[in-house]
């Protein structure tokens, strides 16, 4: 599958962290779907569609855990990329444990984030 045939999912509730990567992925030939929220993904029926989830962990509502976990127990597959800010060993466990295919720090590299995207899409 080409790149521009995946549509990545991303979900952050930081407009400008939104922005930022939708501009970046596009740049990289990625299709790109943007949330606000856990709850705005849950909500849209296209967003299922995606093939990888970058999925911040602290978004006020649900959080990107839990939001895993809902996937997870609804037979889910996506590979789940968590982007955060709350850099600490207790968080990075629990997004482990939660089920992702890979974990990156607030401030992250463009390349980090492309990287992992490829690997989790194949």
């Amino acid at each position: 599958m080409d790149k521009k045939n995946k549509t990545v999912a991303i979900v952050d509730d930081d407009p400008g962290m939104l922005r930022g990567i939708a501009r970046l992925l596009g740049a990289h030939g990625f299709g790109t779907r943007v949330f606000a929220s856990a709850e705005a993904f849950l909500d849209d029926a296209k967003a299922k569609t995606a093939v990888c989830l970058v999925l911040d962990i602290d978004l006020g509502g649900i959080s990107g855990i839990e939001l895993r976990r809902k996937l997870t127990a609804s037979g889910s597959r996506l590979p789940v990329i968590f982007i955060t800010a709350l850099d600490d060993a207790t968080t990075q466990q629990e997004a482990i444990a939660a089920g992702c295919v890979a974990f990156l720090s607030k401030p992250f590299g463009a390349k980090q984030l492309v990287c992992a995207i490829t690997s989790a899409t194949g």
